[in-house]
């Protein structure tokens, strides 16, 4: 399996998850709901409570995977930055 096509799934799938659980969070969250004058909108609010927690923990899951799959990158440029290389790039 192409591994840059797994990388690029799983980073997708972090940028939807975090898409809806920002959204959902914004019309759970009153104040902004008052700032921006959407106090009339009914909404059902269970629902997207039920969506903004699943999509947080989906969000988590996404995050380890991506934090997995970039182990090797992320160790060399710790490496990197910890001996002082100017060159880290």
């Amino acid at each position: 399996m192409n591994m840059q096509v797994v990388k690029w799934a799983v980073d997708l799938a972090m940028g939807v998850t975090f898409l809806a659980c920002f959204i959902t969070g914004m019309f759970k969250f009153t104040y902004f709901m008052r700032l921006f004058g959407l106090t009339s909108l009914i909404l059902p609010i269970a629902q997207m409570s039920n969506l903004h927690d699943w999509s947080g923990l989906l969000l988590g899951l996404f995050v380890a995977v991506h934090l997995i799959l970039n182990r090797g990158w992320i160790m060399a440029m710790t490496r990197k930055v910890l001996s002082g290389n100017k060159t880290a790039s």
